[in-house]
């Protein structure tokens, strides 16, 4: 009879597995599905950072733009720790997908890869470019935690900061939701980095 009764167990364990396994691919299938339509773009490449983040790229990720992630997610739990915050502290919690970038040189010719997304709240401010702006990134999920930066050649330390500064919503919509709510919508002001 115990024979049976942990057969049946170990029946029930494997379903729910299957069903978590399955619930995490739809999770992961519908931001992927986002970061394509924010984009669109399609990420062919699929790699983990050094440290373990999930990385989607138009362009296999160089390893100077992997590194940057990791150090931008390190400063991120660094100054969310500081905070007081432990929630989505673990590199695996992030996804970071790597668009091609829609503009290369902000208006006054510096280095600046960045996104074209619709304006939204955005419309009407300086920020508007004629019913879009141009993002450094755009949160796009916060259960996986994702995001979308534009791919860079240079500059990574600006790769950093960006992760970092996404990850701020991510944090503290896990963390601190008031703070969150303050915080999100920078068309009203304020900016990063939001944690000191």
């Amino acid at each position: 009879m115990k024979r049976y009764d942990y057969l049946i167990q170990g029946v029930f364990i494997f379903a729910a597995f299957l069903m978590t396994v399955h619930t995490a691919d739809a999770q992961n299938r519908q931001v992927l599905a986002k970061a394509q339509n924010v984009s669109g773009d399609r990420f062919a490449f699929v790699v983990r950072s050094p440290r373990g983040a999930n990385v989607y790229g138009v362009n296999r990720p160089t390893p100077a733009m992997l590194s940057a992630i990791d150090r931008g997610l390190t400063d991120l739990f660094d100054v969310s720790r500081k905070n007081g915050y432990n929630r989505r502290l673990t590199f695996s919690d992030y996804s970071i997908f790597i668009a091609k970038a829609d503009r290369n040189r902000e208006s006054q010719g510096k280095y600046s890869p960045d996104i074209a997304v619709g304006a939204a709240q955005y419309a009407g401010t300086g920020y508007d470019q004629g019913g879009y702006i141009y993002a450094a990134g755009m949160v796009i999920a916060f259960n996986p935690g994702a995001f979308v930066i534009a791919d860079h050649t240079s500059n990574f330390q600006r790769v950093s900061d960006i992760v970092r500064y996404e990850g701020e919503h991510i944090v503290l919509y896990n963390n601190d939701r008031r703070r969150y709510t303050r915080t999100a919508d920078h068309s009203q002001g304020g900016g990063h980095p939001i944690l000191q």
